[in-house]
């Protein structure tokens, strides 16, 4: 059987969602073909001689962009079976099925792919215990045509990689919670080694961790990075955790640091205790200035993300992150994009657990996934529009972070910063070019082609 294995955007990475996949299928005696949008086109010669094709959605900006693309498949191949896989897979499970999708796999894909492959149409959250594959790397573009780290003046080609997969956590707006709902699974250790070996070997400089959390199971991850630096003591890694365990594994941040950690992504989200508290993030802005001195301590950079405009926002509110990324001397370690999100509520999300939001929500769209909503002060919604389209109008000029987050102070609070501030060049900060994450989402950057 031939499968197109397709994503459409998956933040400029090379897809660990098609790798991995691609792996298990020719292991079972299937030709795998597969094509990333975010770097190559889709022809039709593809789609007319593939028995299938299978769609990765890993997040809300993929499954929109997946949705003419499947239209497409549809046209130019009617016979063809399709699928989709992957967190917003099986949340949007009804509205795909509208579309002609036979077979939506959330959680643990691979197997049931294969399932697939062989003619079975499952529907299904498999978080079935795996024993992976290596994932196969060949066949995409190269490493160069992706999302490159930006740390001192130089870029560097990143490779990508998964040492986990779900959360044991709940909080409310993650997309993660409705498919894995406080479990997660582990990618064993010679598996992810094996898959960076071979992104090194293709030119990587620099590994991402895609984990929804790395310090999920902190032995595993610490045994895999010091494995990584025995092997490879020149190439760094960046890696995603949240402040609940950057506190409580505070003792975990040297080892980081000695094996290549360049920077640590959290998703903060908030400042507001209140709004920390409906998201069910399990810290606060206490917490969050606390792990920003002991990631100093450790000599680690600390890369905070953020919702900054939820039904809860207040200006006020608004005004304080602004100001306490200030003082904490994060402005440049903010990517200006994440002072201009907004929250998204998805389908199956907890975030429809609470009441005050339901009230202002209103009906589901199906065509932008996501229930939409109004804030009660129509002058948050105004501020919010004008700061994203200041923030997508700032960075298409290259205007520096600094430059970008001295024009959002200007209009959130009608005049320059007060305080001096000494730029820091964004080169000297490690970062990547396509600074994105997470669950509340503008437009990609990078356009697909489909």
């Amino acid at each position: 059987m031939t499968i197109l294995l397709i994503s459409t955007y998956e933040l400029g990475r090379q897809p660990f969602g098609l790798a991995s996949p691609a792996a298990w299928l020719e292991r079972d005696g299937h030709k795998a073909v597969c094509v990333d949008f975010a770097v190559e086109p889709l022809s039709d010669e593809q789609i007319r001689v593939a028995d299938a094709a299978a769609f990765f959605l890993p997040m809300h900006t993929a499954t929109r962009l997946a949705l003419p693309a499947i239209e497409r498949v549809k046209r130019v191949n009617p016979c063809a079976r399709l699928a989709c896989y992957g967190l917003y897979a099986s949340i949007n499970q009804e509205m795909l099925r509208r579309l002609g999708v036979e077979a939506i796999i959330g959680g643990e894909f691979e197997a049931g792919l294969v399932r697939f492959a062989r003619g079975e149409s499952p529907n299904e959250i498999s978080l079935e215990r795996q024993s992976f594959v290596v994932p196969r790397r060949e066949g995409f573009a190269s490493l160069s045509r992706y999302a490159k780290l930006s740390y001192n003046g130089d870029k560097k080609p990143v490779g990508y990689t998964e040492a986990s997969r779900g959360c044991k956590h709940l909080c409310r707006h993650c997309p993660v919670v409705p498919v894995y709902r406080g479990q997660f699974r582990i990618v064993q250790r010679e598996v992810v080694l094996a898959d960076i070996r071979q992104q090194v070997e293709a030119g990587a400089a620099h590994i991402t961790f895609g984990d929804p959390d790395f310090f999920n199971g902190p032995k595993h991850a610490i045994e895999i990075v010091k494995a990584l630096h025995a092997e490879f003591p020149k190439l760094t890694y960046d890696v995603t955790i949240k402040i609940e365990h950057l506190r409580k594994r505070r003792e975990l941040l040297p080892t980081l640091k000695d094996t290549g950690c360049l920077f640590v992504t959290s998703a903060v989200e908030s400042m507001d205790d209140e709004v920390l508290a409906k998201l069910e993030k399990n810290h606060t802005r206490r917490d969050v200035v606390e792990t920003v001195e002991a990631m100093r301590g450790a000599g680690l950079a600390f890369s905070p993300t953020f919702i900054p405009f939820t039904p809860w926002t207040t200006l006020s509110g608004y005004r304080d992150l602004l100001g306490t990324i200030a003082e904490l001397r994060l402005v440049h370690d903010v990517a200006p994009v994440q002072l201009a999100l907004r929250l998204l509520v998805t389908a199956g999300s907890r975030l429809l657990e609470l009441e005050d939001l339901r009230g202002i929500l209103g009906e589901f769209d199906d065509r932008a996934l996501v229930y939409p909503w109004k804030h009660p002060d129509p002058e948050m919604d105004r501020l919010a529009q004008g700061v994203f389209a200041f923030v997508s109008e700032q960075q298409e000029a290259r205007r520096t972070r600094w430059e970008i987050f001295e024009g959002l102070w200007r209009l959130a609070y009608g005049s320059p910063f007060p305080g001096e501030y000494n730029p820091v060049p964004d080169a000297t900060v490690a970062h990547m070019d396509e600074p994105w994450y997470c669950c509340a989402e503008p437009a990609p950057s990078r356009g697909a082609v489909v």
